[in-house]
């Protein structure tokens, strides 16, 4: 076997060192929310559930938007090969509560592992995967090497790399380059992490952005049809996956478009903010009820917080209008625009949503999107799709259009992946 470049020997030994540790720092977490307390033997590599016999294959994904997106390739897997146990691992409370609610029956669930050496030894050695199939930028050393060493095969899908990452990444070349050389694929996401990744050794495959290809988040058709019922003839805008500082930018523009008795839904990324998001949308002067607490959208509200977990699909149904979060405030990077397209809603962006610039450059140019650089200008785009609603329709069209043509590249995709996978 190669030996670990000298970067990669010196981090797993201060992994190492942090062993005996570990499960103190995991119960501090557990304390603050961070962790599931009854699961942490997982994060340490211990499972709590026996490894069933024959093939397996592990998916991972770390946190919701990247567990979400696995999905259709779960359910790919498992319609095309049902001989394969299937094994997903997460790294959030959030990311879990989700999965738990959408697996398919029989695909496991388990945490991940942390990167020391014997955690990441002890979850290979129980599961036995034959195939590791990671998403996005998961990029944990011991964990991959320790895979390699075993004659996993490995893919990395939907790979992406940020600028500030790969500069990190760059001052320890050999250790980047024995990482990525341990996939035998990888699908990037675009242009610009492609780039990133071949100047740090990786073998770039086609491309591949699994939030592209998946299907339209799970709607409740009888709670669907009760807020219907409650809402009435008024004009529903959701701001979805907002961020702090978002949701002032979306009070305003939406009093400022002055939409009658529209409804403002705000669905923060993070619904434990809600009540904090409630509090601003009150005294904003906005009358403000919490779905996590029983409020419903009556006649007299003007702001419904939709602080729930998982029901996003529901808000989009909903929405005339969708503005999406995560772009209207430096850092974040924005969030997937195909959620609200597949169900053909008209959708409204910030100027920072780096993370999908070029799925939102394509939407842009086929009028499937619109940005909106701050509030005033998000104000007058609302007025305009309000009051126009043929305009909203052909845009929300656009978006579904677009959102339809992306399944393609998962058939690429699964093409490539199967020599990966056991006969």
């Amino acid at each position: 076997m190669t030996p670990r470049p000298f970067a990669l020997s010196i981090y797993a030994a201060a992994l190492g060192l942090l062993e005996p540790v570990a499960g103190a720092l995991l119960r501090r977490r557990a304390a603050r929310g961070k962790e599931d307390p009854a699961r942490l033997n997982e994060r340490l590599g211990r499972p709590a559930r026996p490894r069933p016999p024959g093939p397996l294959v592990w998916l991972h994904a770390v946190s919701v938007g990247e567990s979400v997106s696995l999905l259709p390739l779960v359910q790919a897997l498992r319609t095309r090969r049902p001989d394969l146990t299937l094994l997903v691992t997460s790294g959030t409370r959030t990311s879990a509560d989700l999965l738990a609610r959408r697996l398919p029956d029989g695909v496991i669930h388990q945490y991940a592992p942390i990167d020391t050496p014997g955690a990441a030894a002890r979850f290979l050695d129980h599961w036995k995967p034959h195939a590791g199939l990671l998403v996005e930028s998961e990029l944990w050393p011991n964990l991959i090497l320790a895979a390699k060493a075993r004659g996993v095969k490995l893919a990395l899908l939907s790979a992406r790399i940020t600028d500030r990452s790969a500069r990190g990444w760059a001052r320890a070349r050999k250790a980047a380059k024995a990482v990525l050389g341990a996939f035998d694929l990888v699908l990037v996401q675009e242009a610009a992490s492609e780039a990133r990744l071949k100047f740090l050794g990786a073998r770039i495959g086609p491309r591949l952005n699994l939030k592209l290809v998946g299907e339209r988040l799970p709607v409740d058709g009888d709670e669907l049809q009760r807020l219907k019922a409650l809402i009435g003839p008024r004009k529903v805008i959701l701001a979805a996956s907002t961020h702090p500082g978002e949701e002032i930018i979306a009070a305003h523009a939406f009093e400022w478009a002055d939409l009658g008795d529209a409804l403002l839904i705000v669905a923060p990324r993070h619904p434990e903010r809600g009540a904090a998001v409630a509090e601003l949308l009150t005294q904003e002067g906005l009358r403000t009820v919490r779905r996590s607490r029983g409020g419903d959208p009556g006649p007299e509200v003007q702001a419904y917080v939709a602080d729930t977990l998982g029901e996003l699909g529901l808000f989009f149904q909903l929405a005339d209008v969708v503005v999406m979060g995560g772009a209207f405030k430096p850092g974040i990077g924005g969030h997937n625009p195909l959620e609200p397209a597949r169900f053909g809603a008209p959708i409204l962006t910030g100027p920072e949503a780096f993370n999908a610039a070029e799925v939102y450059a394509e939407m842009f140019a086929e009028a499937a999107a619109i940005e909106a650089a701050d509030a005033e200008t998000l104000a007058r785009h609302l007025r305009g799709l309000i009051g126009e609603p043929r305009i909203a329709r052909r845009f929300g069209e656009a978006a579904l259009a677009y959102a339809e043509r992306q399944g393609e590249a998962l058939e690429v995709a699964l093409a490539r992946l199967t020599p990966l996978l056991p006969a």
